[in-house]
């Protein structure tokens, strides 16, 4: 059975972007007898506002989708450390004190999601009182792994890659894990089969794909559909003030009608289908 899933962080109101990608994991799920469900990505400290979780729901009833909700992140931190345990235990994490500024300082290489840390904390030993980072020591654990493969419904089978990330950080100094640790979790533990996101995460899959095969944890298929553009190009974003569904929800639009221009690749005034 296909289970796929929409996972919004209440940090910021939805928009057209987030409705394509809810819209398109819904009707993945559903054409093929499966679950779509909900789950709430809580866990983003101060910048989670609790109130939106609700305006999710809203949103989406809006649009019409049906949806099973599963645990919010907030309540799965035991499971995330018990992650981080079994990762410290193999000896594959690291203390990082380093901070964007001092990293960018030294001109490293820049990857997919801009500067690749180049190792300047690598062989630290980690110590309670001083709060740190922790990142994945990747050339290390790539060592007992060889070649690992994932599959995506659009682009086919892929090798993973994840030294063109750089050791990435899977426990933040302010949270309890990275979108990275956190979302591979949780997907294993909801039972997705088919990971549907934006073209704006395919090159996170490669270190999904590695946290999988080390956590012992199943393989899904992914499906990165491609995004909506703004006007000048760009993807839609909560950071650049992209207009709110509950703007148009409010103001009495018909969320259904506009759920069906979506799937017919019809888009709002000035919204573009890109890859970038």
């Amino acid at each position: 059975m296909i289970v796929t899933r929409f996972a919004p962080s209440p940090n910021g109101p939805l928009h057209w972007g987030h409705a394509y990608s809810a819209i398109v994991a819904h009707d993945l799920a559903t054409q093929a007898g499966g679950k779509f469900l909900l789950r709430i990505e809580d866990i983003d400290g101060p910048r989670t506002r609790p109130e939106l979780a609700d305006e999710f729901r809203r949103d989406l009833e809006w649009l019409g989708l049906e949806w099973e909700e599963v645990p919010a992140q907030s309540t799965r931190l035991e499971s995330y450390q018990s992650a981080v345990d079994r990762l410290l235990d193999q000896g594959l994490l690291y203390p990082c004190t380093c901070t964007r500024k001092e990293i960018e300082a030294l001109e490293p290489r820049t990857g997919p999601e801009g500067f690749v840390y180049p190792g300047t904390c690598k062989g630290r030993l980690l110590d309670p009182e001083k709060p740190a980072a922790l990142r994945l020591d990747t050339d290390k654990a790539l060592l007992s792994v060889g070649e690992v493969r994932w599959d995506d419904a659009l682009a086919g089978l892929q090798t993973a890659d994840p030294r063109q990330f750089g050791d990435v950080v899977l426990v933040r100094k302010d949270l309890p894990a990275s979108y990275h640790l956190a979302a591979t979790l949780d997907d294993a533990a909801d039972g997705v089969t088919l990971v549907t996101r934006g073209q704006d995460l395919f090159f996170a899959s490669h270190i999904h794909r590695l946290l999988q095969h080390l956590l012992d944890l199943p393989v899904p298929r992914w499906h990165h559909h491609p995004l909506l553009l703004d006007e000048s190009g760009k993807k839609l974003a909560k950071t650049r003030g992209s207009k709110a569904l509950a703007d148009y929800r409010r103001s009495g639009e018909n969320g259904r009608d506009w759920a069906d221009r979506l799937r017919i690749d019809h888009w709002p005034s000035g919204i573009e289908l890109g890859s970038a």
